[in-house]
């Protein structure tokens, strides 16, 4: 296989992957909801106001909670681990011929540098 066609298979696999494996995981639940409206377009505009009184810039709330973090990160081990062992079998061929039409209309994607530095430290 050329070099071409291992990238151009290598970036077909890529988005199905993340339309199947990450987009339709237990992030849709997290995206779910009303996302406030911005006047400046960057939320510096938005504030979230808890409990104890404090005023938080947009930017700076964390969206996602320790508890909806790991169940994200297990639905999305979860359906990895299922993509690469039963990508062959046919009810999931045919999850991965329905929404291939939706990932060939993505980016194309290209090499993650953090992915490749040698630093030891997680990214």
């Amino acid at each position: 296989m050329s070099k071409n066609d291992e990238q151009r298979v290598a970036a077909r696999r890529a988005k199905i992957m993340a339309v199947i494996c990450v987009r339709n995981s237990k992030l849709e639940d997290l995206h779910a909801g009303q996302v406030p409206t911005t006047r400046t377009g960057d939320y510096s505009d938005v504030f979230v106001v808890d409990t104890d009184g404090r005023r938080i810039p947009w930017p700076n709330v964390s969206r996602i909670d320790d508890d909806e973090m790991r169940a994200l990160m297990r639905d999305i081990v979860n359906r990895l681990h299922t993509f690469h062992l039963c990508a062959d079998e046919p009810g999931l061929q045919a999850v991965i011929t329905r929404w291939m039409a939706v990932a060939s209309r993505w980016y194309e994607p290209v090499i993650d540098p953090r992915m490749l530095a040698h630093s030891g430290e997680p990214q």
